[in-house]
């Protein structure tokens, strides 16, 4: 048992126990509910830091605490908890995250009837995340990662009374599961080449050097790959689910139909960051195998999809949402192309910006009165200040300007896609142009110019809008804290990777400056084409959106998001049609064959009945009956009312018994 990996547990339990306390409350018990979540996850980012603070002091030096869960027929099965530097970074940035968005979820949940039970639920999700971030076993961090897809679940649809929140917690349940099914089968081909799932333990575990020459030498039947690739690409379809990797990605963007706190935790520090952070765990078993190059190319694809999609759409949370898939796409690019702690930069930063700017569009929306359509707003920043200045450090940090933390990853990132896999640069270089551009044209239409919507009242008369107003400070606060997070010089993250996996790999930093300078001159290009489009002449009620006159059909397709919903509607109906069709005919075949069994039995049963009555059961009667008869007669017989007859047989009988006595003595 190693310090600190035999307290670090505690992080993901003391939520737990808050929650299950919050549960057994009285209802209605708002403050005790919230003083609980909040007070139980603050000692979280407690002990989380001085975990972090050990590991930076030690250099690094990892710690574990394993421990046997129960026995099987091959032995026992060991789970534990490691403190490394990703666990206790990754640990830190959840905590004090989600902190914040505890906080703010006070203000923004405060008129909600069932307030308590949205904090247990939210202390629930951070516990399970939190363990998952803990966990030395893939075994343990599977029952977490389930865990965090349960909590996700219950937070989506926590406003049940919706159909679209119904709708949209049911999707993302099956959705994820999809990826599960995969994760699940590599987890129990990992265990049977190696005879256990634990990360580290003495030398012996999956991802230390014994286990991982068998895993990178051996090759399996999957196309001639090496087991570690063949493994590797079962074990990536959780992340595809979680992290919301093209073609799974089609929850996240719904998840939206959930309170803004459960928006800013999913796609910031809880759920969608779990993908990226155990593809970083699994680094170095995943290191030069074949899945990488599937990995970079399908982050590139999710990357570019993603941002595509976001320059069309209207509602200001399914813009970052779209922004959440682009930008998971950016750090799976970076770990195809082998540079995983640029991936970790990226996520780290991503957790601030994001949710500084889910927690704003919170704002934006309670300030303007549940309006969510960026094309009825306008004119914000005057009328809330606050929120307008730390969006907008948000929206510089995520676009990419040069000094922001969000330029420096996304730098990162850049740089290992031109060191690994040149060819991708251009599709990365394009979703980057691309979220400066929507994030600009998102900024421009809610915060300049007027507001362009105009409410109808009284007879038919014509009025203004509701005028919109700042939220509460206990709103704005986590707001200006995340927002002092957007603009420190993180570094450029090149030496990260080493810190985190232990790699000492550093080919990537040879082209960092001149991807810096492109890099920085893309952000800035997809800013001025924002502001050419939205800002130069703000839009007025009743205007089009000039992009959507420009792309014309094309924007009705981005719109629609590829129709990929659509497409698979109409093969899920298609298939659930198809199998109607096909239980249709095995139940009428299946009554045709019993109704014929049924007929044929009834008439063959007559048959049999009256050939078995005419040929046996009438005459066995009758000849028992005859039996019946002679013996009656027989005994009858003896019966004739003389007294002479009775006294001679009575006479017999007692010699018959003396004789035998006789006999007998």
């Amino acid at each position: 048992m190693d310090y600190p990996a035999q307290w670090i547990w505690l992080t993901s339990v003391l939520p737990l126990l808050a929650s299950a306390v919050i549960v057994a409350l009285p209802r209605g018990s708002r403050q005790a509910a919230a003083g609980l979540a909040i007070g139980s996850l603050a000692l979280s980012t407690v002990l989380a830091l001085v975990a972090l603070v050990s590991v930076m002091m030690s250099g690094g030096v990892r710690s574990v605490w394993n421990f046997e869960w129960f026995r099987t027929g091959g032995g026992p099965v060991e789970i534990g908890f490691v403190c490394d530097p990703l666990s206790a970074g990754m640990l830190t940035m959840v905590c004090f995250v989600s902190l914040l968005i505890f906080i703010y979820s006070v203000g923004y949940m405060d008129t909600d009837a069932r307030f308590d039970t949205f904090f247990a639920k939210l202390a629930f999700f951070v516990s399970a995340m939190a363990g998952l971030v803990v966990s030395n076993s893939l075994l343990l961090l599977f029952v977490y990662w389930e865990l965090v897809g349960l909590a996700s679940y219950l937070l989506i649809g926590f406003w049940f009374s919706r159909p679209s929140a119904e709708a949209a917690a049911k999707k993302a349940f099956i959705t994820t599961r999809i990826g599960d099914v995969g994760l699940l089968l590599g987890m129990v081909w990992l265990y049977h080449e190696t005879g256990t799932l634990v990360f580290f333990s003495e030398g012996q575990g999956v991802l230390e050097e014994a286990n991982l020459k068998l895993l990178q030498g051996m090759q399996s039947t999957f196309f001639g790959w090496s087991l570690a690739g063949a493994i590797g690409l079962l074990l990536f379809c959780g992340p595809v689910g979680k992290s919301g990797q093209f073609p799974l990605h089609v929850w996240l963007p719904d998840a939206m139909e959930g309170p803004t706190p459960v928006s800013a935790l999913i796609h910031a520090a809880t759920m969608v960051a779990a993908g990226v952070f155990l593809m970083v765990r699994l680094y170095p078993m995943l290191a030069g195998s074949e899945v990488l190059a599937i990995v970079a190319w399908l982050g590139a694809f999710t990357a570019l999809f993603a941002a595509l999609i976001a320059v069309a759409q209207n509602d200001i949370k399914r813009i970052l949402a779209y922004s959440t898939v682009s930008q998971l796409g950016f750090m799976m690019l970076a770990i195809g192309c082998g540079n995983p702690g640029a991936a970790m930069l990226h996520l780290l930063t991503h957790a601030f910006f994001k949710a500084l700017l889910f927690l704003g569009a919170g704002s934006v929306i309670h300030g303007c009165h549940e309006e969510q359509d960026v094309m009825r707003m306008g004119g914000l920043r005057r009328d809330m200040p606050v929120t307008w200045w730390t969006y907008c450090a948000g929206y510089v940090a995520l676009s990419g300007v040069p000094l922001t933390s969000g330029f420096f990853s996304k730098d990162a990132v850049l740089a290992s896609v031109s060191g690994a896999q040149t060819v991708l640069l251009p599709v990365a270089l394009a979703a980057a142009f691309l979220t400066a551009f929507y994030m600009t044209r998102q900024v421009c239409l809610v915060f300049f110019g007027a507001r362009r919507v105009e409410e109808k009242h009284g007879h038919g008369g014509h009025g203004h809008a509701h005028a919109a107003h700042e939220s509460p400070w206990l709103m704005l606060v986590p707001l200006i804290v995340l927002s002092i997070f957007c603009v420190p010089v993180f570094g450029s993250g090149s030496g990260l990777s080493a810190w985190v996996v232990g790699s000492h790999d550093s080919h990537h930093g040879g082209h960092a400056v001149w991807v810096m300078v492109i890099s920085g001159m893309i952000a800035l290009s997809g800013i001025a084409c924002g502001w050419w489009f939205y800002g130069r002449t703000p839009l007025r009620a009743g205007d089009a959106d000039p992009v959507q006159r420009l792309l014309g059909i094309v924007h009705i397709v981005l719109r629609r998001r590829f129709f990929v919903d659509q497409i698979y509607a109409l093969m899920l109906g298609a298939l659930l049609r198809g199998m109607q069709g096909i239980v249709s005919v095995l139940e009428t075949l299946f009554a045709a064959v019993t109704d014929f069994l049924g007929v044929a039995g009834c008439r063959a049963g007559g048959m049999l009945g009256m050939a078995a009555d005419e040929r046996v059961i009438n005459p066995a009667f009758d000849a028992g009956c005859k039996v019946a008869d002679w013996k009656g007669r027989c005994v009858s017989s003896m019966r004739t009312g003389y007294l002479a007859i009775y006294t001679r047989v009575a006479a017999a009988g007692l010699f018959a018994l003396a004789l035998l006595y006789m006999l007998w003595r």
